[in-house]
């Protein structure tokens, strides 16, 4: 079991809004003890060595081949990282099963099948299932004797799953439940031997359910037709008068919303680890290229146009990697410091941090979409060419941005549990908004210096933060309980929320490294947290001035957006010149330049 030494207090969900912690209070990819290096290393061979090799037959969908991969991976352990030691898992915590799920990664179709199986698919058990639940199939589901799926989804209930129209009932002579209804977009449908099935009990309560392929009435349908992860099995699952045994209730009676949205609140971060894994390999691939490829007499990676693409790849995987870590690491010392139940105790911390869980996912699948974008364009009319990586990529990244609840649905969802958490005292955003209102009234006041590496970066933060209180301020006052229906007005709070967590975990992981090994050895990672906090600051004041002028008219905006242009001054950079130096640390090793650092 790969244990992580964390000994500081985990800093509560959402409260990097109202917080300053110090470099030395987050985690980062230099704090990965050796094992979970390992953990990391065994996973990535695995993909390098047995799944890439048989990519083409996966994306031509050679029966039975995804599925004998997935035992393949479990006798190395790795479909077992989330899964007690007590049921034959490896009992992995959070940054070792992030770790892992980053390196296994690498190509799309076996990254959606390892995490509908090992995560979505066998979370519930672990998390919610019964004593005899557990020890019935949490073992052969960690070893990949079993194959596991979860169907929540359906033809007319996609992000809206509480509108479910699958119905289940309990037989006459109290054994059975019965369900009727249809799944839809169920991941490993096609092969999994186990599904986690949502549906309504007499049609009313929302519950949970273990149902096995093998029993009467459940039945996968065909193989979909998708634009990308082609290696992956993606079916509808019917259910006709389907015999389930009553044991075989997951939870409680009308609980399934709770089962549901724990259960995606993990897949959730666990979608922004893999996409950051996956964009790793895709930089790898475009950098290659540009040494390989000549144009005008000399390689393109020579070209201004291409180094600024390396560059900002690089820059954004930094950006996701930063933050997805940092969450790691709060996760795991808030789980670790559990008494008691300790799966009621982890159910606790997957919703305190909800909003981290849904910002990674978001930002991650945008960030992916990026770079994998930007390889095809770097190998130009190639990258339009099936024969070449880069376009599989291009088309098994979009997907990313609509399952584990769309993209949209997860901005909604930052700024709605935000609002719960303020309302319910458990975040002090309301006093801190209203303190930032009166320091506002006070009129500009000579603020304090900071010293150090990325003192300019700091104070920009801080004042990223000031910006979000005084637009959240300003729509939670005029809106009140319907603020949920402005959602354009509500994306953008969303979109300033992300930034600066973003901005954040880049300046602590920069300033921490800084002082571990010194300013000179990782001027490169400071540079890249320099030119990233620029450009978010451009793009958190966009969506800034948008939600202002929703909220605001008159007078009032032009007061408010005085305000907010003070907030946002900031020296100029010269991001062309830092961005040449980031390519050149791309292209000095045909890779992400900061792994493990």
């Amino acid at each position: 079991m790969a244990t992580s030494i964390i000994t500081k207090t985990a800093a509560k969900g959402g409260s990097f809004l109202l917080e300053f912690p110090a470099p030395e209070d987050v985690f980062t990819p230099a704090d990965l003890t050796d094992d979970q290096k390992l953990i990391g290393q065994t996973a990535e061979e695995f993909v390098l060595k047995e799944v890439l090799p048989l990519a083409k037959d996966l994306e031509n969908k050679k029966p039975g081949l995804m599925a004998q991969l997935v035992k393949k991976g479990g006798e190395l352990g790795l479909m077992g990282g989330g899964v007690p030691e007590a049921y034959g898992g490896a009992g992995l915590d959070k940054i070792a099963t992030t770790v892992l799920t980053e390196k296994l990664s690498i190509y799309g179709g076996f990254a959606v099948t390892h995490g509908a199986h090992a995560g979505i698919g066998t979370l519930p058990i672990v998390y919610f299932g019964t004593e005899e639940q557990k020890k019935k199939y949490l073992p052969k589901l960690a070893t990949g004797e079993l194959i596991g799926a979860y169907c929540l989804s359906e033809p007319q209930a996609g992000s809206d799953a509480q509108n479910s129209l699958t119905r289940a009932a309990l037989n006459s002579e109290g054994t059975h439940y019965v369900l009727n209804g249809q799944k839809m977009w169920i991941t490993n449908g096609g092969f999994a031997d186990l599904y986690i099935v949502f549906a309504k009990i007499d049609g009313e309560k929302f519950s949970a359910f273990i149902v096995e392929r093998t029993y009467p009435g459940c039945k996968p349908g065909n193989e979909e037709h998708k634009m990308g992860i082609h290696g992956s099995s993606t079916t509808p699952v019917f259910l006709e008068n389907c015999k389930v045994p009553k044991e075989n209730l997951l939870h409680e009676i009308g609980r399934g919303h709770i089962v549901a949205f724990n259960i995606l609140n993990a897949g959730r971060f666990t979608l922004g680890a893999s996409c950051v894994g996956g964009s790793k390999h895709v930089l790898m691939t475009a950098s290659k290229y540009t040494k390989e490829r000549k144009a005008f007499g000399k390689q393109i990676g020579d070209f201004g146009l291409m180094k600024e693409k390396l560059a900002e790849m690089a820059i954004q995987i930094f950006a996701v990697e930063s933050m997805v870590y940092r969450s790691a690491g709060n996760i795991e010392a808030m789980m670790s410091a559990a008494a008691g139940d300790k799966v009621a105790h982890s159910m606790k911390v997957l919703e305190e941090y909800a909003i981290e869980s849904s910002i990674a996912k978001v930002y991650g699948s945008e960030m992916l979409d990026y770079v994998v974008d930007e390889g095809v364009q770097i190998f130009g009319g190639y990258g339009f060419h099936e024969e070449y990586p880069v376009c599989r990529a291009y088309r098994d990244s979009r997907i990313n941005r609509i399952f584990e609840g769309t993209n949209e649905i997860n901005r909604m969802l930052i700024v709605q549990m935000l609002m719960k958490r303020a309302m319910g005292g458990q975040l002090a955003l309301i006093p801190a908004a209203m303190k930032l209102a009166d320091e506002i009234l006070a009129g500009p006041s000579f603020e304090e210096t900071t010293e150090g590496v990325l003192a300019e970066e700091t104070r920009v933060v801080a004042n990223a933060k000031k910006m979000f209180l005084q637009a959240a301020g300003g729509a939670v006052q005029k809106f009140r309980d319907k603020l949920a229906d402005e959602q354009e007005l509500v994306a953008a709070l969303a979109n300033v929320v992300m930034e600066v967590y973003a901005m954040e975990s880049c300046l602590l992981r920069a300033q921490k490294a800084a002082t571990s090994k010194g300013e000179a050895a990782v001027k490169t990672m400071i540079d890249a947290a320099r030119v990233f906090i620029s450009d978010a600051m451009e793009r958190l004041e966009h969506e800034a001035k948008r939600a202002f002028a929703a909220v605001h008219e008159g007078d009032m905006l032009t007061t408010q957006m005085a305000v907010l242009k003070r907030f946002g001054k900031r020296r100029v950079l010269d991001t062309i010149a830092l961005r040449r130096g980031i390519a050149a640390a791309v292209q000095a090793q045909d890779r992400y330049p900061f792994e493990g650092r």
